[in-house]
């Protein structure tokens, strides 16, 4: 069992990503069948629920049987004040990764960008997909390329190295937006080695993804000017979004250096 187990090990971030990736083609496989209509997004909401039930039995269950390191990063409830906290982060963070996609693409060729319209059945097919991108969807992809990858293993530097490996995977995975999703990708896999809870990394995946929702609404209601480009997929938007965003971040900033003072005050008065 223990020869089974350090072969096993090594091969862990690669088999996460592939059963990930299996996971996510199976529950997408729904909406690319236009006659079902509604009904194959329905049915592609209840198959990613029960690749999520699959994936929490997985990673609960099985995976700090085989690898004790695992219970390091068990799943638990996130700390109220640093899950918002990071809520509010992810918009200026889904402007930030924008602007550096959009300078690092500048440097190898040009990016025709064009302005971003949205009508009225466009916006509600984003809305009916927005549901799984923001409740769903994240869940899935943080246990699969984040918890399931980088809990077997105890060193920070293994970590970190598996960090980089899934996010290289999950821009694969994403094809014409990879170095998005590779930023994307490094920034929650910080976050969830940092903190060691899974949730904090799905409030700021799920964030992010509500970010692009909400941006279409704006601009289907015409409350201001946003550019994007195709290959790679980049939204560039006003400042008035810019602004808002920076609030929002502030706000955030806030709130999760509250609960660090809270936490601090609270280790002052333990006794020694």
């Amino acid at each position: 069992m223990n020869k089974f187990v350090s072969f096993l090990k090594p091969l862990m971030p690669i088999l996460a990503a592939a059963y990930g990736m299996a996971l996510i083609y199976v529950t997408a496989m729904p909406t690319c069948n236009d006659s079902l209509g509604f009904g194959g997004e329905l049915l592609s909401w209840l198959l990613t629920l029960a690749g999520i039930g699959l994936t929490l039995f997985l990673v609960q269950r099985v995976e700090p049987k085989l690898f004790p390191d695992a219970r390091q990063f068990q799943l638990k409830r996130p700390v109220t004040l640093v899950f918002v906290g990071l809520l509010l982060i992810a918009p200026l963070w889904f402007l930030v990764r924008e602007y550096i996609v959009y300078g690092f693409t500048s440097l190898v060729h040009s990016v025709q960008l064009e302005p971003l319209t949205c009508t009225t059945p466009e916006l509600r097919e984003d809305l009916v997909a927005g549901v799984h991108a923001v409740l769903l969807a994240p869940v899935l992809e943080e246990l699969c390329f984040r918890q399931m990858a980088i809990s077997p293993f105890h060193s920070r530097r293994a970590q970190v190295i598996v960090c980089v490996l899934m996010a290289v995977l999950f821009g694969m995975f994403h094809v014409r937006n990879f170095l998005g999703a590779f930023i994307d990708a490094l920034f929650y896999g910080a976050i969830f080695i940092c903190s060691r809870n899974i949730w904090n990394s799905v409030a700021l995946h799920a964030s992010c993804n509500l970010t692009a929702t909400l941006l279409a609404v704006y601009c289907w209601l015409g409350l201001g000017d946003l550019q994007v480009a195709k290959t790679p997929v980049i939204m560039m938007t006003d400042a008035k979004v810019v602004i808002v965003s920076i609030v929002l971040a502030i706000v955030g900033l806030l709130l999760i250096n509250t609960k660090r003072r809270k936490h601090h005050n609270e280790q002052k008065t333990i006794p020694s």
